[in-house]
């Protein structure tokens, strides 16, 4: 039980500093709870992100760890920058720890710093209820949402990057990600959601937009990162990163 306690701390790294060790290491905490997953379209899905989060024990061991990728896009003749969420996975012995999380939006703040005057997008593709809550604990305005209406140029905005990265495998008409063969699902013991978990607006909306979640079939979600959309916890952690990383 005290392994299980120990303290967590986040570290946070380019991704072409990982050595082949460290993602094989990834990758093993990764099959745990993925399957129609392989070491070789991991190590291909990691190798088109920019940054990575590792989240290790006082012993060193991992357990958890979050991939993006920054990228630019014109849209609509504004520049607008992108934070592509890549894979994420706990440890489920550290599920409830908020370490991971709060490294992710301090690094979000940082990305912020690096060019104020571009928005800011989260591009999230969700394939589980438990990641897709996440943008109503970080924020108070993402899309799609229970019981809001997608404004026209969000929905456009959703579109065209989904396109951009995944060409036809996006459904515009679903708003979700199918692809021939899954390119990775949860295991059925994690894909299962409690009785007690259904009955949450957020997870409820989710399993009626994206049915398919269990075959690896993941719902296109968009929300801006700016302080004024950020719930007041994670508005803290985003905007000390944004002022340390401002220009004096």
């Amino acid at each position: 039980m005290n392994a299980i306690r120990q303290r967590v701390t986040p570290f946070a790294f380019d991704v072409a500093a990982l050595s082949e060790g460290e993602r094989r290491e990834m990758f093993s905490l990764f099959e745990r709870y993925y399957e129609s997953t392989s070491y070789g379209r991991f190590a291909a899905d990691l190798a088109d992100k920019s940054r990575v989060l590792v989240l290790r024990d006082e012993s060193g061991v991992l357990c958890g760890f979050s991939t993006l990728y920054v990228y630019e896009r014109v849209f609509a003749g504004e520049t607008v920058r992108v934070l592509f969420s890549g894979d994420t996975v706990v440890d489920e012995r550290h599920w409830g720890q908020q370490a991971l999380a709060f490294a992710w939006l301090r690094l979000a703040g940082e990305v912020k710093s690096e060019r104020p005057q571009h928005r800011l997008y989260w591009f999230l593709i969700s394939k589980g209820h438990r990641t897709y809550r996440y943008l109503s604990v970080f924020s108070r305005e993402f899309y799609p949402a229970p019981g809001r209406i997608t404004p026209p140029r969000i929905a456009e905005l959703m579109a065209f990057l989904a396109r951009d990265r995944f060409g036809d495998a996006y459904d515009e008409s679903a708003g979700v990600l199918r692809f021939p063969q899954s390119r990775g699902h949860l295991r059925s013991a994690y894909a299962a959601v409690p009785e007690a978990h259904r009955r949450l607006p957020e997870v409820e909306f989710f399993l009626k937009r994206n049915p398919g979640y269990a075959r690896g079939e993941e719902l296109v979600c968009l929300c801006e990162l700016a302080a004024e959309n950020l719930q007041p916890m994670a508005r803290r952690a985003f905007r000390a990163r944004v002022m340390a990383g401002a220009p004096q």
